[in-house]
């Protein structure tokens, strides 16, 4: 496993690790924006994959820069990783705001990419995750344990969650508590709410497919159902059950989906 920093334009600094062998596979987590979000999933891919993780500018061990943040900075921070370490007909993973980043990056620049999986992700602005997102943003300011409890409960079955309490416990730990933290989770929500491009997608030629779960509480099914409407060309595959982090707690599932898209893509 190895390490490096990539340095933008404007400042930020972004850590990304590199470990396995084979064809390039590049993991974007969500709103929470780390490359620890795969941890679980690493030691199944490095087998197969050279996988490319990092954590989104400030986030993590990465460093924020001076751009105001949108979801088309956040295509170029990822189109500069692929850049820095050199990918070539990766395999991009983006789930939940990180399917959004990977559609947009599609649209700005897909010469480094092979396939898309968009993993529990939308394609434009609705009022389900509005409100919600509202919801979530007002507790995280009054009470970021609590907006970090909330997570995942709602983001987790409860199943799951009832047998890997050490996981609910490490995300209480990481909850937000500084108004540094909660100001780029704010923008960050900001970003994601105005996302659109719902006219632009049909567009994107490279083979993708859109996952989903039924019970995903936090982007529903129905999202990406829409979405895999607006994309004729792309394959479309809802579990019947996993929350809303299935990578994470329907983890065969997700890897079985993968291998399958990786054979054809």
């Amino acid at each position: 496993m190895s390490t490096t920093t990539v340095t933008l334009a404007d400042g930020a600094k972004l850590v990304v690790t590199v470990s396995g062998s084979g064809r390039d596979l590049v993991l974007v987590s969500g709103l929470g924006g780390t490359a620890a979000f795969w941890s679980p999933l690493v030691p199944l891919l490095e087998s197969q994959f050279r996988v490319i993780r990092f954590d989104q500018r400030g986030i993590g061990a990465s460093e924020r820069g001076s751009e105001p943040v949108s979801i088309e900075l956040l295509a170029r921070d990822t189109r500069a990783v692929l850049e820095a370490v050199d990918a070539s007909n990766a395999i991009l993973i983006g789930h939940s705001t990180g399917g959004v980043i990977l559609q947009e990056l599609a649209l700005q620049d897909p010469s480094r990419v092979g396939g898309l999986i968009l993993s529990g992700t939308w394609a434009r602005p609705n009022r389900y995750m509005a409100e919600l997102f509202r919801s979530r943003a007002r507790i995280l300011e009054a009470a970021p344990k609590e907006y970090a409890a909330m997570l995942g409960f709602i983001g987790y079955t409860s199943e799951w969650l009832n047998a890997n309490w050490d996981k609910f416990e490490a995300t209480i730990a990481a909850a937000p508590v500084t108004p540094q933290q909660q100001a780029v989770v704010a923008e960050r929500i900001a970003a994601l709410l105005a996302f659109d491009r719902s006219s632009d997608v049909a567009k994107i030629s490279l083979p993708t497919l859109i996952q989903g779960a039924e019970d995903d509480l936090i982007v529903p099914a129905f999202l990406q159902r829409e979405l895999a409407e607006l994309m004729p060309q792309a394959k479309l595959r809802i579990l019947p059950s996993g929350g809303h982090f299935f990578p994470i707690t329907r983890a065969d599932d997700f890897m079985e989906m993968l291998h399958d898209f990786a054979r054809n893509a």
